[in-house]
């Protein structure tokens, strides 16, 4: 049996808030005990409404915040929470929901891409922007683009390139959180498609994080539920869409507008047949 990318095992994050004169302070157990494992090449799902502990949980398996308690092992080796190295760092790559934050507006799309190898390889220039021309054209950019600055592309264009900064480690798995969510249902659909095809052409490992179990439908092998920081599901993904087993599950089918593949596109067909019409 191989050894999973990443494994969690009992991961907990309490948060303390300031007490008052009247007021003594609070413990806040934003993540209680979670457990799970992830195999390369598959994608993992986490789902919930916004304060369910999703975004903290993408945090310390990103390595950006120390758990309270449990064990995280990336690649079969434990991470150190007092002490990451930079090769375990180099293992987790997250892309954010707003590209264009995470983009430094003063540097050129192509020192962008390789600014990760500048930083942790001792490849030449010339390899490190053979390397980033690649990778543009990897995920569906053009030559032409190298040179220009982030305030030149659209929303999902910068997402292409936040997707491309993210693979120029080869990091063992990628963290996408609410990858989506900020742009267009066309181009949701076409970013959708690209990580799709990436995980297929290079064995990429994904945790996906997302409120909206329609898109989760199309990306995820795997779906984690969590509410108020427990995980209340957890299946493959046609075992929690065909038969969901907790109440607050079943209320995000019911309360989730479907923007799957398949509905986004009947949606853009009905656009423009009304266009066509009027």
């Amino acid at each position: 049996m191989s050894t999973p990318v990443l494994e969690v095992k009992n991961l907990t994050r309490d948060y303390v808030s300031a007490g008052g004169l009247f007021r003594p302070a609070k413990v806040v157990h934003a993540v209680k005990g979670v457990n799970f494992s992830l195999e390369k090449g598959r994608t993992l799902a986490v789902v919930g409404e916004s304060g369910c502990g999703k975004s903290t949980l993408a945090r310390m398996i990103t390595l950006i915040d120390p758990p309270t308690s449990g064990e995280i092992r990336i690649d079969g080796g434990k991470v150190d929470a007092g002490h990451v190295t930079r090769e375990m760092r180099q293992k987790v790559q997250i892309v954010f929901q707003n590209p264009y934050g995470s983009l430094n507006p003063r540097q050129k799309i192509g020192d962008v891409l390789a600014e990760p190898l500048l930083l942790n390889t001792s490849m030449s220039a010339a390899e490190r922007a053979d390397k980033a021309m690649a990778m543009l054209r990897k995920v569906g950019l053009a030559p032409e683009h190298f040179n220009r600055y982030p305030h030149m592309f659209s929303g999902g264009q910068r997402q292409r390139i936040a997707i491309a900064r993210a693979l120029m480690l080869n990091p063992s798995f990628l963290v996408l959180d609410e990858p989506v969510s900020a742009l267009d249902l066309s181009v949701q659909a076409q970013i959708l498609n690209l990580l799709k095809d990436l995980q297929e052409e290079f064995g990429l490992t994904y945790v996906f994080i997302s409120h909206d179990l329609s898109v989760v439908r199309y990306i995820a092998d795997e779906v984690m539920v969590m509410y108020f920081g427990d995980v209340v599901e957890h299946g493959t993904r046609d075992a929690v869409f065909s038969d969901p087993q907790h109440n607050y599950t079943k209320t995000l089918f019911a309360a989730t507008p479907r923007t799957d593949i398949a509905s986004i596109k009947e949606r853009l067909a009905r656009k423009a047949a009304l266009a066509a019409a009027g």
